[in-house]
């Protein structure tokens, strides 16, 4: 475990997303001009994929890391069979959920229940697949659905705000089943599939395309929103939320659906719409 990963089992974690909220809404000039360039330049953001291309329109930093693609940028797979990689980042882990556990890293691993917060939502994947993809700082920051879903339920559990970097998933136990998160279900053609938006330090919230800021606030109890019966539909390749600072989401299906892309593996760079699995 590196010193800064220890480090984070002290820190104040809510304190400090709070305090990184305040500085990505900023709309101070010069503050937050220099957060975008010192980002760009640092991570080799390639804005030339971007909606807006210059990097001194937008009236935040959080307008800058939240940015639309160009149209075209990124193109679903066109097998009509894909389920569609959600987002641009890389591979943390993907494979087999094995009699409901999911493997985090070598040593590391944690239950689909402990992750959804509920026995009785983890129990349809419990033999299924799992992919969890790390989004970095220089990646688009807006998941979107890997196949058209109808929004059943989302659950916000909350939890610390550990890093998500590759150190801290090798060493933290049960980091994204520890880390605030939120739990998104869906009932599809196949039957159902959840996408789970985790939060990280310094992640200064999570937004949905249909309730806006879902995180902060930070909450201490889990919160269940029903939303049957509203007609939240999201077609596949759809936006479905956005993070305000770079982390992790994890898809989660039910057995006998879908087959991973073998092409996929640890540390694979992805990007959205390629091929994550393949209706079975």
């Amino acid at each position: 475990m590196s010193p800064i990963t220890a480090l984070t089992y002290v820190l104040p974690h809510r304190l400090l997303s709070s305090l990184a909220r305040r500085l990505a809404y900023s709309t101070n000039r010069g503050l937050k001009q220099w957060l975008i360039d010192t980002v760009t330049r640092r991570f080799g953001v390639d804005l030339s994929e971007a909606a807006e291309p210059d990097p001194t329109a937008y009236p935040s930093f959080n307008a800058f890391f939240t940015r639309a693609l160009k149209p075209g940028a990124r193109t679903p797979d066109a097998d009509p069979r894909a389920l569609l990689m959600p987002a641009d980042g890389h591979i943390s882990q993907c494979g087999s959920i094995v009699e409901g556990r999911i493997f985090q890293a070598k040593g590391q691993g944690f239950t689909a229940a402990e992750l959804l917060g509920s026995e009785a939502d983890a129990a349809p994947f419990r033999d299924g697949s799992f992919a969890t993809v790390y989004l970095s700082p220089r990646d688009y920051h807006r998941v979107h659905m890997p196949w058209t879903g109808t929004l059943r339920e989302t659950v916000h559990v909350p939890g610390r705000l550990f890093s998500v970097g590759t150190d801290a998933v090798a060493s933290v136990p049960r980091l994204f089943a520890r880390n605030e998160r939120l739990v998104c279900h869906f009932d599809t053609d196949f039957g159902p599939m959840v996408q789970v938006m985790v939060g990280a330090l310094l992640v200064s919230g999570v937004e949905t395309v249909w309730g806006g800021v879902e995180i902060p606030a930070y909450g201490d109890a889990i919160t269940r929103r029903d939303y049957r019966g509203k007609g939240i539909s999201l077609e596949r390749f759809a936006e479905m939320a956005r993070f305000n600072y770079g982390s992790t989401v994890i898809v989660l299906l039910p057995p006998g659906v879908a087959t991973l892309s073998p092409n996929l593996h640890a540390e694979s760079p992805v990007r959205l719409g390629q091929c994550l699995a393949t209706r079975d």
